[in-house]
């Protein structure tokens, strides 16, 4: 019996051993292109268009940095926006989504299982640019903030993620807190909530995610430069759409040599580097939230 028990052990650490080192593998292979990214940041912009990109800077250069950083009026304003905006949506959004996931998952709720098809059928088609345009439009939103916040405050898919995953909740901790004279909101908000906490940061995460990187909605409603996320703005800058700080750079530096490569790096790490920062404290439960939702199903 021992002998079994010792095969048994042996298998499971040459298993648990190769699963350890499959993931390293996998997680330095993940590694390695934001390595090259953050190092190319740093290297001269001629040394990248002779050699290319390397791990190891062969020659360190700031000039990229200070390209991006000539008006750092203009990217601390564009941070402020970006801050808001995802702040702001991702709060409200995720308080929105939370509660119509609530409200679905009651037995009580007449047409719940319509209503979630209907949600559901949304998703099958888009509306198209022009009438999404109009709308917005429409309704005052353009050149305004609501403009970049109100569009994605509701997804069908989190929605109907927040609803799967709330029917796990014990019906008899509801009931007892309905016995005690506890009301909908209540419950909601003191009992579903925090046992909901794995899935609501999952849907926070991918909604700050789309916040933070959306640069499009801000390219078709807000002219107004001051108005524009980090995103935008820095997509204007390298394009060099954006006359003024573009004009400006090529003239700091020396004829011929504005760091065109190296600034795309460098506004890659600009811009990604805060969403990352944000991963750590969401990751156990945005682990929790995929597996849960993914037994749940």
């Amino acid at each position: 019996m021992s002998k079994v028990k010792d095969k048994i052990f042996s298998a499971r650490s040459v298993f648990d051993g190769f699963g350890y080192f499959y993931l390293t593998l996998i997680g330095l292979l993940c590694l390695i292109p934001f390595l090259l990214v953050l190092a190319g940041s740093f290297t001269a912009n001629q040394v990248i268009i002779q050699y290319g990109y390397s791990i190891i800077p062969r020659e360190l250069s700031l000039d990229a940095y200070k390209a991006i950083f000539l008006f750092p009026e203009k990217i601390i304003s564009a941070y402020e926006v970006s801050i808001l905006v995802t702040t702001t949506g991702t709060v409200v959004g995720v308080f929105f989504m939370s509660m119509a996931g609530y409200a679905l998952q009651r037995k009580e709720l007449k047409y719940a299982n319509k209503i979630s098809f209907f949600i559901y059928f949304t998703t099958l088609f888009n509306c198209g640019l022009i009438p999404w345009y109009l709308l917005i439009v429409g309704l005052g939103m353009k050149d305004t903030l609501l403009a970049l916040i109100v569009p994605s405050l509701e997804s069908a898919f989190s929605i109907l993620l927040i609803r799967n995953f709330m029917r796990s909740v014990p019906e008899s901790i509801i009931e007892s807190a309905k016995i005690d004279g506890a009301g909908d909101f209540f419950i909601f908000r003191r009992i579903v909530i925090p046992l909901s906490t794995p899935v609501i940061a999952t849907v926070g995460l991918f909604l700050a995610l789309q916040y933070w990187n959306d640069w499009y909605s801000t390219s078709l409603f807000v002219p107004t430069s001051s108005k524009w996320p980090l995103q935008y703005l820095l997509y204007k800058t390298i394009s060099a759409q954006f006359v003024a700080l573009s004009a400006a750079a090529a003239s700091y530096f020396r004829k011929g040599t504005m760091p065109t490569e190296s600034v795309k790096l460098a506004t890659a790490v600009v811009t990604t580097g805060p969403i990352i920062l944000l991963y750590p404290f969401l990751q156990k439960y945005f682990v929790r939230g995929i597996t849960i939702g993914a037994v749940k199903g």
